[in-house]
């Protein structure tokens, strides 16, 4: 529906043309993703986005490296605070019996910490390479990046009924993996109405043998 387009380009306009600014909004930005998409996720889906923004934006090849890097360097630092966050999460939130709250109650912490070292350390390695400013006029507008309005919008409220559901219904004894699957199932459908999005090559593309493992 193109979400994660949309806010990589509004993540972009709030930098306001500071190169260290946007640094740091593009690792924010790959921590939500991670935490909410899963680490290998926010990898796949972050960096053709941020690679294609900079090369709009004309970074040299040294500053688009030291973006890209750190879009996927967070990726895997900040995929600590939910259950579905990571694979090694699942696996190990259910060997030690955890529940959902029970789990982010102790990792979202520990999130917070990784995502601050993460910061000053990526903002000390790659200090040389960061540009000091860009012309935002060379982007696109946010909502250009759009291509299913109803998508889009369904996309958010899933994501919301999704955290809510994860929370409130785990405890009650229902599978953290099947709100999950309502949510995309609900999700796919809206996709496939709207015919923008080509929904049998996203089933033919999906990753089944990591379902099959987490199962």
């Amino acid at each position: 529906s193109g979400f994660f387009e949309w806010a990589a380009l509004h993540v972009a306009r709030w930098g306001n043309g500071r190169g260290r600014l946007l640094f740091t909004y593009i690792i924010l930005l790959g921590a939500a993703v991670a935490a909410l998409f899963a680490n290998d996720g926010a990898a796949l889906i972050l960096t053709p986005i941020v690679i294609a923004m900079l090369l709009a934006l004309g970074f040299s090849r040294g500053a688009t490296l030291a973006f890209v890097m750190a879009a996927g360097f967070i990726a895997d630092t900040a995929s600590l605070p939910l259950i579905v966050s990571n694979l090694v999460n699942i696996v190990s939130a259910d060997f030690f019996n955890l529940g959902f709250t029970e789990y982010a109650a102790v990792m979202v912490p520990v999130n917070l910490a990784a995502i601050a070292a993460t910061l000053v350390m990526l903002h000390l390695f790659f200090r040389k390479d960061i540009p000091a400013v860009y012309d935002l006029s060379l982007l696109k507008a946010p909502r250009e990046a759009i291509r299913d309005l109803n998508t889009f919008k369904t996309g958010w409220l899933v994501l919301v009924l999704l955290l809510v559901g994860f929370f409130a219904l785990e405890p009650l004894g229902v599978p953290v993996s099947l709100v999950a699957a309502v949510g995309a199932l609900i999700l796919f459908a809206v996709a496939k109405k709207g015919h923008a999005i080509n929904t049998g090559k996203v089933l033919r593309g999906a990753p089944w043998q990591i379902v099959v493992f987490s199962l």
